[in-house]
């Protein structure tokens, strides 16, 4: 058996049936770690002797009969950026590389609360900002297909520990495709999930709706799992939806035959995509259809998506970060000061504009999903691109400006506020992975992971490993 490849799901589930002890799983886990985050750099801050002190207490109490949590024993490292009791929280900045928050934030108390065992952290790119992780406290993590490549961002670290059967799971963040672009270059799943729906607690900016919190895992039931932990009200949360998680123990099957599916490889002509990628993905259409559904190629109108999201991001960044840029702007990278000036280069009307704005995209989406039931797009317009740059400079022959730019396939998409999935949705001529992103209706966040599961069991592709994370045991 082999511990470090198991699905979660069944990883629980033999820990609770006494097969395995959480010490075993914890340890297997450690090794692996050893043996491949070398070459990855995907896992930093590791706390090995504190996680299996951890699992030895865990084991205790279940020998002792004690109530368990529903991922107990299963080992996790949490996104540098949320904040981790006792252990330093960097953000993948310099500035912080000694912080040591003094208690977790709420989507880290949900995990250990239901019994996962920490064992570390996971690398971003400096305070999340980019589809690219690396900074300099840490470095660059890779991509396990090919090292020369980006892993994508800003839950890099995350989507590639999972993958490479480091975590079984790992939480993540979204504000312009965090979760979704890693996911997509690393062939696991990462789900955007609608706000309010994981509640997140502290936060500045507590009623904004553009970044959210979500899972990352090897599979969609692996993902709806962890989405029955953490999911659910909170009322430190003003936005917190009031759907208990236990909605994503539900059976993920579900018959697709008449599902109205919404098309588009560009966004209607809105963006560049590599001739490459839409390849790809003009391959999938004919799954949907085989599965029953009505395809058509459609796109709503994300007309003013762009202006949208870059005012509402540039005005939280600087909300967010401005005291701590004015006091080290020389310590932080550039790209991510340009940003926060935009923010104080915004005027009231420039915000009450975006904010009308936002509203008029939300309805235009309402209207489109009255007559479908998903959308189907490319999570990214490139394949993981190479990782001594910063972003990609150009796409499809159109030049990119800012470090932006090359996201909009999943930005414009943030914008609306609608639940999106990446899914494996194959690979590139040389082996790279790419993403489908799945798109929902308002806060159908669970109609969404049936989709992709369907979409996932006809295909196959999340099965296929990096093959420098394999172990022994696993050999295809």
């Amino acid at each position: 058996m082999d511990i470090c490849f198991k699905s979660a799901r069944d990883l629980a589930a033999t820990i609770k049936r006494g097969e395995l002890s959480a010490y075993e799983v914890v340890e297997a886990h450690l090794n692996q770690i050893e043996r491949v985050n070398p070459q990855v750099n995907a896992i930093v801050s590791l706390v090995k002797d504190r996680a299996l002190e951890e699992a030895r207490a865990a084991d205790k109490r279940f020998a002792a009969g004690e109530e368990v949590g529903p991922l107990h024993g299963l080992p996790i490292a949490f996104k540098d950026t949320h904040a981790t009791a006792g252990i330093r929280t960097t953000s993948g900045s310099t500035v912080l590389r000694d912080n040591i928050p003094e208690q977790d934030e709420l989507i880290v108390e949900r995990l250990r609360k239901a019994g996962a065992i920490t064992i570390g952290k996971t690398n971003v790119p400096e305070f999340a900002a980019g589809a690219h992780t690396f900074n300099d406290v840490f470095g660059m993590t890779r991509n396990p297909y090919d090292l020369s490549r980006t892993a994508g961002g800003s839950s890099g670290g995350a989507a590639v520990a999972v993958s490479c059967g480091m975590l079984p799971l790992a939480d993540g963040s979204d504000m312009g495709g965090s979760l979704r672009f890693p996911a997509a270059f690393n062939n696991v799943v990462g789900l955007r999930t609608s706000p309010g729906r994981i509640p997140t607690y502290p936060r500045q900016a507590a009623y904004s709706t553009l970044s959210v919190q979500g899972p990352v895992a090897r599979n969609v039931a692996d993902t709806a799992f962890m989405m029955s932990v953490i999911a659910g009200p909170d009322d430190r949360s003003p936005i917190s939806i009031e759907e208990s998680g236990t909605r994503f123990l539900e059976s993920l099957e579900r018959d697709l035959t008449g599902l109205r599916v919404a098309w588009s490889p560009d966004l209607g002509g809105a963006v560049p995509v590599d001739p490459v990628v839409r390849s790809v993905f003009e391959q999938q259409i004919k799954v949907f259809e085989d599965l029953g559904c009505n395809v058509e190629e459609v796109c709503p109108d994300f007309a003013d998506a762009e202006e949208i999201f870059r005012v509402l991001r540039a005005w939280q960044f600087e909300m967010s970060y401005g005291k701590l840029v004015d006091r080290y702007r020389e310590q932080i990278k550039s790209s991510f000061v340009w940003n926060l000036e935009e923010g104080r280069r915004l005027s009231g009307p420039d915000i009450g504009r975006a904010e009308r704005l936002h509203g008029a995209l939300y309805e235009r989406m309402r209207v489109f999903f009255e007559k479908y039931d998903v959308l189907l797009l490319p999570v990214s317009q490139i394949p993981p691109f190479d990782g001594n740059l910063e972003f990609p400079q150009e796409v499809d022959g159109n030049h990119m400006e800012t470090y932006l730019d090359w996201m909009r396939s999943c930005y414009y998409v943030s914008a609306t506020g609608h639940p999106a999935l990446s899914v494996p949705g194959g690979f590139t001529p040389d082996g790279l992975p790419l993403g489908l992103q799945i798109v929902g209706r308002h806060r159908a966040d669970f109609e969404v992971l049936q989709v992709g599961y369907a979409f996932e069991q006809a295909t196959g592709y999340g099965k296929r490993r990096p093959a420098l994370a394999k172990t022994p045991e696993v050999s295809s």
